[in-house]
């Protein structure tokens, strides 16, 4: 059986990297895994006002994590850090207090750019956050995938085989430390 494995877009664009990158995974993926690829478009604002009833959204949100055997955070990088949404998310995730959705999964990040530094600092401060609230992190390979802007075709397939290498290798690593984690 397949470890289901939640993959959370960092990005609300329509045609962003970030969601090529996540879908280009879920097709790499080896059998061992199946991912399900997670916008964040219809998750509210967190305000703990509302954690004694928490919105539709939440639950929903928090569902997909609980039901998942890892989570996947393909994120790109707004101003030297993650972008607002993938924050909201976390925190959306990780509440109520001690009950966080992430927690006890293992965890996989992987940081994509047009530019030439590839999310390094995105994946710095998700390597930050994450611990507490979550599982293990995959530390190695660490992945920043830079000048992807010209890796997908008009339909959105990846097309640049230097990427599609990377992060084959990348899903491999991840599924094999999946594996490990749920034995």
């Amino acid at each position: 059986m397949a470890h289901s494995i939640a993959v959370i877009v960092g990005s609300l664009r329509k045609q962003s990297f970030t969601l090529k990158v996540a879908n280009a995974l879920a097709k790499l993926a080896p059998a061992t895994l199946k991912l399900d690829v997670i916008t964040l478009h219809e998750i509210s604002f967190f305000n703990q006002d509302l954690e004694a009833a928490p919105p539709a959204d939440w639950m929903a949100f928090r569902e997909k994590l609980q039901k998942a055997n890892g989570v996947l955070f393909v994120t790109p990088e707004y101003n030297r850090s993650i972008p607002g949404v993938l924050k909201n998310a976390i925190d959306v995730g990780s509440r109520p207090y001690g009950k966080s959705s992430f927690l006890g999964k293992p965890i996989g990040i992987v940081g994509n750019s047009p530019g030439a530094l590839g999310a390094v600092n995105a994946v710095k401060h998700l390597q930050n956050i994450m611990p507490g609230i979550a599982g293990p992190i995959l530390g190695q390979p660490e992945i920043y995938l830079n000048g992807v802007g010209d890796a997908f075709d008009d339909k959105g397939q990846l097309t640049k085989e230097p990427v599609q290498k990377v992060l084959q290798q990348y899903i491999d690593a991840f599924a094999a430390f999946v594996e490990k984690q749920n034995k």
